[in-house]
């Protein structure tokens, strides 16, 4: 079994009225991962829908997804592709209920967000904006999600 250290919350970076299951699965393919980015994902009607058993390893943060539960909510992207916290009032409520349900199975593991997994470039034991190496998911899960 994996030891699971963290549960990494994202977002797909995709337009939630047009994204399905089946256009994440296949941009996947076309970058020839084997494997889903995420274990589970949050559509905009707050629909959960597990793409992979928590027993495999999917490909959620480069270097980290050994230990790794990934989530995902669909969005994180407006019109013009910028990055926003587009979530629906039902993907949050979803989101919390899946994060308190794997926090309960992994009550060890720290809940952070993609972003921040990014290095520590000044060593000043913070990750900053300025150090993110993307914004996913475009707001501060660690703080969203201390209390679960």
């Amino acid at each position: 079994m994996r030891k699971i250290t963290h549960i990494a919350v994202h977002c797909t970076a995709t337009q939630q009225k047009t994204t399905s299951i089946a256009s994440l699965k296949a941009h996947w393919s076309a970058l020839g991962w084997k494997k889903p980015g995420y274990h589970y994902v949050v559509m905009p009607s707050g629909k959960v829908e597990q793409l992979l058993d928590e027993s495999q390893v999917s490909n959620g943060v480069q270097g980290y997804n050994s230990c790794l539960i990934n989530v995902a909510y669909v969005g994180g992207i407006d019109n013009n592709g910028k990055a926003v916290d587009n979530r629906t009032e039902a993907q949050k409520a979803a989101l919390y209920f899946l994060l308190e349900q794997l926090r309960f199975r992994y009550p060890q593991a720290v809940i952070q967000g993609h972003r921040d997994f990014s290095p520590d470039l000044n060593q000043d034991g913070k990750i900053t904006s300025n150090e993110f190496i993307k914004q996913c998911p475009c707001f501060d899960a660690r703080a969203e999600y201390r209390n679960i």
